[in-house]
């Protein structure tokens, strides 16, 4: 099937309205992207942040005649605002995105593999994954960040606390590299659901247990890992450090490289902190929790 995008350049307040408009006319999709790449990171719970210089894009069938709608919007913007109707290239976009997915190492023994590529080392340590609704294929540099720390763990029959679980890769990964047992916490039941799928595809479904918050249990791990966002990580420090036993290990990633120190000095108090690893624009915090 063919597509055409709709682009408007509008200001953040008048793009919810103008999306509105343009599922009226018909978009099959509409979204908002930031016209002039310009940061914008943590928005607090419950808020929908937009750009300075918002674009609405609008994604129709190509057959569709939008003269109308073109014509109306012209009389109601701007002079000067873009608006710009791309056409899309007719393609096999799922394929195009499998054929680009490949098998990733992190540390020395570990592996995340899709199940339509062939598993390069049959004697690693490989997770099969697929991409799905909820976040952690491993491509994210905070994930990244975390498998590998996880690779160079020894964490043969040890306890680990995968705080934010979503796709499971966390704590599928502590499984398939040892450990005895894993609890995942979630505030998204699609999150529960797609741990619990993965974990059982790679044969550990039986070894993982899945909570939404409400439901947590109190225990303590031999190992805790939390790959959510700083601003929950600071709100949410006595519970994840609760999660940790004395001696017990902890991994903290999902936060800029400019948030770290902050992140590193507000745990010190309960651990000996390790240096901040750094990838790309991101960073993870580790340490071991005081006696």
């Amino acid at each position: 099937m063919a597509w055409i995008q709709l682009r408007i350049n509008t200001p953040p307040q008048a793009a919810e309205a103008l999306g509105e408009r343009l599922s009226d006319w018909g978009a099959q999709a509409v979204t908002f992207v930031d016209a002039k790449d310009t940061p914008w990171y943590e928005p607090k719970p419950g808020e929908v942040q937009l750009w300075p210089d918002t674009q609405v894009v609008g994604l129709f069938d190509a057959e569709d005649d939008l003269t109308p709608l073109l014509l109306e919007l012209k009389s109601q913007l701007p002079p000067d605002a873009l608006i710009k109707l791309d056409p899309l290239e007719d393609k096999d976009w799922e394929r195009e995105w499998m054929d680009n997915f490949h098998p990733m190492q992190f540390g020395t023994r570990l592996w995340i593999c899709p199940s339509w590529r062939e598993v390069p080392d049959a004697n690693a340590v490989n997770v099969m994954l697929d991409p799905g609704l909820a976040f952690g294929t491993g491509t994210h540099p905070t994930t990244a960040l975390c498998l590998r720390w996880l690779d160079g763990l020894p964490l043969s029959e040890s306890l680990v606390v995968d705080f934010g679980c979503g796709s499971g890769i966390l704590g599928i990964a502590a499984l398939k590299l040892g450990a005895k047992r894993v609890v995942g916490i979630d505030i998204d039941p699609q999150a529960i659901q797609a741990s619990q799928d993965n974990a059982n595809r790679n044969q550990v479904g039986e070894q993982i247990e899945l909570y939404l918050p409400q439901n947590q249990p109190a225990l303590k791990a031999d190992v805790v890992v939390a790959n959510i966002l700083a601003g929950p990580l600071r709100e949410l420090r006595e519970v994840i450090t609760a999660y940790c036993r004395p001696g017990g290990k902890l991994a903290l990633s999902g936060i800029l490289k400019e948030q770290a120190e902050d992140i590193r000095q507000l745990y010190s108090e309960d651990f000996d902190m390790d240096d901040i690893a750094i990838e790309g624009d991101w960073a993870r915090v580790s340490g071991t929790r005081h006696p």
